[in-house]
């Protein structure tokens, strides 16, 4: 079975070039036996067929000699030539029915996935990231060849559509991001995605401020200008470069022993309705909590002090070891 559309390319040109020369190879060769040209096509085409029609004209001994040759090599490469363009319709075919099924199932049994819609050099990137973090990811995209090299499941197909998303298995996803080629189609797939679940976490791309706006209105809860961001991480790099190569290793290092971690409080957990202070008491030499997002209000609490009340649905920030920060993530869920 053909491993690459290149190498479906290549058998299809050396079977179309092998048949077309041995008829080229027979007309001539008739030809030069006293055939017309039509008829010197017409005996090559009926002789390595084999259908069996009978002679255009009567053979003598030349004629029988050439096309007794003619029928060992020219049926031989004519078979090959079959032989090769049904097995490529038929294990094309069959492959292309077995890998959707397959994608499908895998696609089926995820949950609390990522959905990347778009992937281009945005979408690779955070497909990237999110794998990265252990996160499954499954590709959308209406351009079949740019998912040729994709390593996730993925579907092609207008990621605004219903069924496409359904497809994805947006019920059961956990995060969409929208990384399309342009603002309008990234818009509509947010339409489309809160609409079909309410309460997953959307993160689009923008080019334009007012894009940015309008797709928060349709539902997304984040939105992220490429341009601006680069444009803002350049000038940190310029006024506080130690500060950036921080926040990036312990974003997006897995290799270092510490990381930068955010804990939602579940109610009824061991952090709920307790002060920073009791916390980190509780936990010992436990992470340390940068900063608080309070859910009433949704602010920040920066280097919070030790008798804020971390209350649930709060958002704690903080850094730590591997086991520090799964101890954290561990007293913030419930019923721990």
């Amino acid at each position: 079975m053909p491993d690459s559309r290149a190498q479906v390319r290549r058998i299809l040109r050396r079977t179309v070039v092998a048949l077309a020369g041995v008829i080229v190879v027979g007309t001539l060769g008739y030809a030069l036996l006293g055939f017309g040209p039509l008829d010197a096509v017409y005996q090559a085409v009926t002789t390595i067929t084999t259908v069996g029609f009978e002679e255009v004209v009567p053979f003598g001994t030349a004629e029988k000699v050439f096309t007794t040759i003619f029928i060992m090599v020219g049926v031989g490469v004519a078979l090959y030539a079959l032989t090769a363009l049904l097995g490529l319709v038929i294990e094309g075919y069959l492959d292309n029915v077995w890998g959707r099924r397959r994608m499908m199932r895998e696609i089926s049994r995820l949950s609390g996935h990522a959905i990347v819609c778009g992937w281009g050099r945005v979408g690779r990137a955070a497909a990237a990231q999110l794998t990265q973090a252990g996160q499954p990811v499954v590709v959308v995209d209406a351009n079949e060849a740019r998912l040729e090299d994709c390593p996730h499941p993925y579907l092609v197909g207008d990621a605004s559509g219903d069924d496409v998303l359904r497809g994805a298995g947006i019920d059961k996803a956990r995060t969409l991001v929208a990384t399309l080629d342009d603002d309008a189609a990234s818009l509509y797939v947010t339409l489309t995605a809160r609409a079909l679940n309410p309460r997953l976490v959307i993160i689009a791309r923008s080019r334009t401020a007012d894009a940015e706006q309008k797709m928060r209105r349709a539902g997304a809860d984040r939105v992220v200008n490429p341009q601006a961001l680069g444009g803002s991480r350049i000038a940190a790099f310029a006024l506080q470069p130690h500060v950036v190569d921080f926040l990036e290793v312990a974003m997006h290092d897995q290799d270092v022993a510490f990381r930068l971690e955010e804990v939602v409080v579940s109610e009824g957990s061991a952090l709920a309705e307790v002060s920073v202070r009791q916390a980190r008491m509780r936990e010992g030499d436990g992470a340390l909590v940068l900063a608080l997002r309070k859910r009433a209000g949704g602010g920040f609490v920066t280097n919070p002090r030790g008798d804020v009340v971390i209350e649930p649905g709060d958002v704690v920030i903080a850094v730590g070891t591997d086991a520090q920060v799964t101890e954290l993530r561990r007293s913030a869920s419930a019923g721990e």
